[in-house]
């Protein structure tokens, strides 16, 4: 076991997953805030695009801190690369196959190393999909996991 592993078990992490597609404005700041959600971390690829509605970048921000007094960052190497997420969505690819490369990916980027654990305490990773069965925020969250073995995830649905 990791020394990093064996130092964070006893700091339990509450983080969180959300999706803001098939969610209201209402539905998704209420959603946050009766969570006790401190931070959004934005772990989608493109973060201003025009399908994103009241989650584009500069909008989410300024929502963010007006409605609900939540910080954002964006960390871009939570997301899947630009490759990854066209086969899988434009090519319509398998799920299996998005989920390998993009656990590859993030093993590759070593996150457990390079992002810190403070800065997911009562944090929310969020990307579009509505559900997290088949989002990689749920496969960030899963993998952090299993190397820091201290992370209670909550999927805001």
């Amino acid at each position: 076991m990791s020394n990093l592993k064996k130092n964070n078990q006893n700091n339990l992490i509450n983080l969180y997953t959300i999706g803001f597609t098939q969610k209201t404005a209402e539905t998704f700041f209420e959603s946050l805030i009766n969570s006790g959600v401190k931070k959004i971390i934005d772990v989608r690829l493109n973060n201003v695009s025009q399908l994103a509605g009241f989650a584009k970048k500069k909008d989410l921000i300024y929502f963010l801190s007006k409605i609900a007094n939540i910080d954002y960052i964006h960390l871009i190497e939570l997301a899947p690369t630009q490759d990854i997420l066209d086969d899988y969505k434009k090519k319509k690819g398998d799920w299996n196959i998005y989920e390998t490369k993009f656990i590859k990916l993030i093993s590759d980027r070593q996150i457990e190393k390079t992002i810190s654990p403070d800065i997911l305490e009562d944090g929310c990773l969020l990307c579009s999909e509505a559900k997290p069965h088949n989002c990689h925020r749920r496969l960030v969250a899963d993998y952090l996991n299993q190397h820091w073995g201290n992370i209670k995830v909550h999927h805001l649905v």
